[in-house]
């Protein structure tokens, strides 16, 4: 079971979360909780006049509700913003979500129930997940659409996913079945729930933490293709690697020396005539190192997001509640682009080792790596397909947080579009994923033409996996299966567990 405090959310923790861990929640924190609620029950008493809690919404910010209006303004606040449409995000994503808003509100500045927070912990624990439709936030004034959705849940409306991510049913049988009991919001809550980054944080964590594996299993596949077609370990060398010290290079530089080590492939071409090879080969410590860098420093700004306040008003005391901008996706929305940027490049990188695995006027083999080539087609389209990933990826990785719309009559005259910076990340790395497979498969074919020579400690691990789900190529077959098997032991963090046991990853 894993804690939260509103400080110390990481990656990890997330992670384990969006996978099914329990959550619990501090003691401490619930007094800041208590305590900011109490304040919020004083204005109320006072009939003081707050934004989000005394008065309308975005433009409608100078109208006063009365007080016995307070909680349907709330409730029609949920209502009236659940106007998401298209595919529902996974059930991983949705439970991270749910932990990131309650990670937000345990800061004790919010201005909800306890009774909120705990319900929220009842849907994570009991594994309720709302179905949340993908499409229809632009990143400011928080999350508005897709938490609205999930919001609706914790009243008794919505729906909730069902068995896979397509199908969804109503949300009060599930409760009921559960022992929940649905949440009628008091003043505040409704806009402290829907009012933050907690969509495209969680979507955005999950993401690079999946990017943070799938960079290590690029290094092992590179060094894989680079044995395969007889390129030099030299500029790998770490003397030569310290002349440029970025510590993300020398960690991919290690991981193919690793994965090399004592290969009777690479000990055979030692001392021939070629003077360099390709940038795709000889470069791959600065680009893969260059992700590695900067994945490094998303998740520095990821981590400061999962642990801060995103909701608006602030309640800092009594006498000290600031409406201001905290829900504003501009941080993440430029992160998420960021993280796009980067692992599209794995995946431009690839493809052309793909090539010169596959390509008959440079490779050393036989045409497409075909056993009988001719009347066999061997790897040829494969090569097309990571072609079409690739160029797919660069459309994709056009930024979203260039874009902003006005809304809400000109009140909300400036807006992230982080939420589709996040969503567009993870399609981008759904790709790179799938081009890196493919770049697996050919380099693994390629060793059939170089057997019996022995490969290196850690790519003979990558070998020996793969040919345990895919059969090496002898005839043309189907080759759709194949590939998304691949993909698949790269998506579950398969290829770096297994060579993390053999040598050592950074």
């Amino acid at each position: 079971m894993i804690t939260l405090d509103g400080i110390s959310l990481n990656l990890d923790k997330l992670w384990q979360i969006a996978c099914g861990e329990k959550v619990a929640i501090s003691s401490e924190a619930m007094e800041k909780v208590k305590a900011s609620r109490a304040i919020v029950e004083k204005l109320i008493e006072e009939d003081r006049v707050v934004y989000g809690i005394t008065t309308g919404f975005g433009h409608l910010c100078n109208t006063r509700i009365n007080r016995k209006d307070l909680e349907r303004l709330q409730t029609n606040l949920i209502r009236s913003h659940a106007t998401g449409v298209g595919d529902p995000f996974d059930r991983e994503s949705v439970r991270a979500m749910i932990a990131v808003r309650i990670n937000s509100l345990l800061h004790g500045v919010s201005g909800v129930r306890p009774l909120v927070i705990n319900t929220l912990v009842d849907l994570l624990n009991h594994d309720i997940v709302p179905f949340v439709p993908q499409q229809g936030s632009v990143g400011c004034s928080g999350d508005l659409a897709p938490l609205s959705h999930i919001m609706l849940v914790l009243m008794g409306e919505g729906e909730i996913l069902t068995g896979d991510c397509c199908h969804s049913a109503p949300s009060l049988p599930a409760l009921e079945k559960a022992g929940i009991k649905p949440v009628q919001l008091h003043a505040k809550e409704g806009l402290a729930l829907i009012n933050g980054t907690s969509v495209m944080t969680g979507v955005l964590a999950l993401t690079l933490h999946r990017a943070l594996h799938i960079s290590r299993s690029a290094d092992i596949i590179a060094s894989m293709t680079l044995e395969m077609v007889k390129g030099s370990t030299k500029p790998f060398d770490p003397e030569f690697i310290r002349l440029r010290p970025y510590p993300g290079m020398a960690q991919v530089a290690a991981n193919v020396l690793a994965c090399v080590a004592d290969s009777e492939v690479r000990d055979s071409h030692i001392g021939c005539s070629r003077v360099q090879d390709a940038y795709s080969l000889r470069c791959i410590p600065q680009v893969h190192g260059a992700t590695r860098e900067n994945l490094n420093h998303l998740v520095d700004q990821v981590t400061i997001e999962l642990n801060a306040v995103t909701d608006n008003p602030i309640i800092l005391s009594g006498d000290k509640i600031i409406s201001g901008g905290h829900f504003h996706g501009q941080p993440m929305a430029f992160a998420a682009d960021y993280l796009g940027i980067v692992v599209a490049e794995l995946a431009n990188i690839s493809e052309r080792r793909i090539d010169r695995l596959l390509n008959p006027l440079i490779n050393e083999t036989k045409p497409f790596l075909s056993v009988d080539p001719g009347v066999n087609s061997g790897l040829m389209i494969i090569q097309y397909t990571a072609a079409s990933l690739v160029s797919e990826n660069k459309v994709l990785a056009h930024p979203a947080s260039v874009d902003s719309i006005p809304t809400s009559a000109y009140q909300e005259d400036h807006v992230s579009m982080g939420t589709i910076a996040a969503r567009k990340a993870g399609k981008i790395l759904e790709h790179a994923t799938q081009v890196l497979a493919i770049e697996w498969v050919s380099a693994a074919q390629a060793y059939e033409f170089v057997k019996p020579l022995k490969l290196g400690k850690g790519t003979d691990v990558a070998y020996k996996l793969l040919r345990q789900h895919v059969a090496a190529l002898e005839e043309d077959r189907v080759l759709a299966p194949d590939l998304r098997t691949a993909r698949d032991l790269l998506w579950q963090n398969k290829l770096t567990e297994r060579v993390g046991q053999t040598v050592t990853l950074v």
